[in-house]
């Protein structure tokens, strides 16, 4: 009779994963079909946990890093991520010893540090190397 709540469950985790494609509960599902084979061969159910338990760690921890190189490639980077990479305008002197500076990026004024440790001045184009915080970490666009 445990077959049918390990169909069940990876019934359920197939759904979940079809209604957010999020990489999520696809691992457990595989963990779930094979202790429903486990099951229908008559295995004790302390195996079928184990087998399931062992299988969906593995494929968590082995596959999950090559599946998401290839899967949500066309993700949009949202809040902090979008800003990495960006042009920012230096509009208060950046001065890491005094902890002043500051820049603004898409229309919003952000605390700047430099990412080298020097000053920067005012009215300064800078690229974003990080965001520590609430803090740009900012780097001097070299001028073309």
């Amino acid at each position: 009779m445990a077959w049918i709540i390990w169909l069940a469950a990876f019934v359920i985790l197939i759904g979940i994963e079809a209604a957010t494609m999020a990489l999520t509960t696809i691992w457990f599902a595989g963990g779930a079909i094979i202790a429903f084979l486990l099951a229908l061969l008559g295995a004790d159910y302390n195996v079928q946990m184990a087998a399931f338990f062992i299988i969906s760690c593995a494929l968590l921890f082995f596959t999950r890093p090559f599946a998401l190189r290839f899967v949500n490639k066309k993700t949009v980077k949202t809040n902090v991520e979008g800003l990495i990479g960006k042009k920012a305008r230096i509009t208060a002197d950046v001065d890491n010893d005094l902890a002043t500076g500051a820049a603004v990026v898409s229309g919003q004024e952000w605390t700047a540090r430099s990412s080298d440790g020097k000053p920067i001045k005012e009215g300064t184009m800078v690229k974003i190397d990080a965001v520590n915080g609430v803090k740009l970490i900012v780097s001097k666009v070299e001028e073309e």
